[in-house]
């Protein structure tokens, strides 16, 4: 099974420009000018221009709003350096939205980008998670 992950993002260009300098990622192509494709992750990951206002699906009435929001789903990166990771992301534009939370064997930051998704970066001490609480 292949994971695609989209990101519904105002304007492409600065959500084009905050992913690839925050997370070092690629723009692969523009698609219709709706939606940019970015490499350089384990999944591909599709900006999707969507206008602030509109509604997320035909059923639901409210629109979209691109301040800080919370849903059940967010996306993390791994990354090999989490300080370093940090400073990067926060130049490109991130907000810390708390402390490096260190659990299992890994080493966690929240933040939120310029659009109010929120993610986080992780370091783990070996490939993932481990059996063992710090």
């Amino acid at each position: 099974m292949k994971i695609l992950i989209n990101i519904d993002v105002p304007e492409l260009g600065p959500a084009i420009d905050f992913y690839s300098a925050a997370l070092s990622l690629s723009l692969g192509r523009v698609i219709d000018d709706d939606v940019a494709e970015l490499t350089g992750a384990s999944s591909t990951i599709y900006l999707l221009r969507k206008a602030a206002g509109s509604p997320p699906a035909e059923s639901i009435v409210y629109g979209r709003r691109y301040t800080r929001h919370w849903t059940p789903v967010h996306v993390d990166f791994v990354v090999d350096d989490i300080e370093e990771a940090a400073k990067r992301a926060l130049c490109a534009g991130a907000l810390q939205e708390g402390g490096c939370v260190q659990w299992m064997g890994s080493k966690c930051i929240s933040f939120s980008d310029p659009f109010g998704h929120g993610f986080c970066l992780i370091e783990f001490a070996g490939e993932t998670y481990s059996g063992d609480a710090d």
